[in-house]
């Protein structure tokens, strides 16, 4: 049976990877970006774009109420292109802003609306040091400095904001590091690598699946423990969308 979803970020690296899916799997998708022209190649694709802010939360409302969705996926980043080193410096605290104020946001907007559950991208490396690899009853690490305090805190309130928000139903996915089509790397990196398709792969079986809480999603590694999504999603590493 397709579901309504109200994809927040569809026009992001894993978004696009997971229209497809959603599609091909008979879902009706809504999908948001903050440009026109973007929103016009999504209504390409067959999704029902919507240009809106998530910094908006009236407008936001206003549209997923719209939307009428039975599940919200949230996908939303604010990263430079090709992950550019020499712009991502002032690209921390603004996507530790959208984890944050942007997920409140959209957590609002789904329970006011009336959608019953929300799947969120979060990230995995973001355990406080420990024996490892990783479960995801591991504490995060949230005694971080500098830069990467700023990213731990906006994860920490956006795993908050989604799994704390009765009665809307949470699941967090804690995604590798990204590569792939659309991500600025092509190849394997990273203490936990994931291929974005597999990344996208992930949400679209999470729709089907009552998983709960947080689970690590990422290619088999000795940082995280990638049982969970294994064993509750049904997920493999290798998926790729056919060429």
């Amino acid at each position: 049976m397709g579901y309504r979803i109200f994809l927040a970020g569809a026009s992001g690296a894993v978004g696009q990877r997971l229209i497809p899916q959603l599609l091909q799997a008979g879902h009706q998708v809504t999908g948001t970006t903050r440009l026109a022209a973007k929103a016009r190649q999504l209504h390409g694709v067959g999704v029902e774009p919507v240009v809106v802010d998530v910094f908006d939360a009236n407008a936001l409302s206003r549209a997923v109420a719209s939307a009428r969705p039975d599940i919200v996926i949230h996908q939303l980043t604010d990263l430079p292109a090709g992950l550019d080193p020499t712009r991502m410096g002032e690209a921390i605290a603004r996507n530790a802003r959208i984890r944050d104020e942007g997920t409140r946001n959209l957590v609002r907007a789904a329970i006011s609306a009336g959608a019953r559950r929300m799947i969120a991208q979060s990230i995995a490396w973001a355990y406080a040091p420990g024996p490892e690899p990783h479960a995801e009853a591991d504490a995060l690490d949230g005694e971080a400095k500098g830069d990467r305090g700023i990213s731990m805190a906006g994860v920490i309130a956006l795993e908050k904001w989604v799994l704390a928000s009765p009665p809307l139903g949470g699941l967090v996915l804690r995604y590798g590091q990204l590569y792939g089509p659309g991500t600025g790397r092509e190849a394997p990196a990273g203490s936990a690598p994931l291929h974005v398709d597999a990344a996208a792969h992930a949400a679209l079986l999470a729709i089907a699946s009552a998983a709960s809480g947080a689970i690590n999603v990422s290619e088999a590694n000795t940082y995280v423990s990638t049982q969970k999504v294994v064993e509750e999603l049904g997920w493999r590493a290798d998926y790729r969308l056919p060429a």
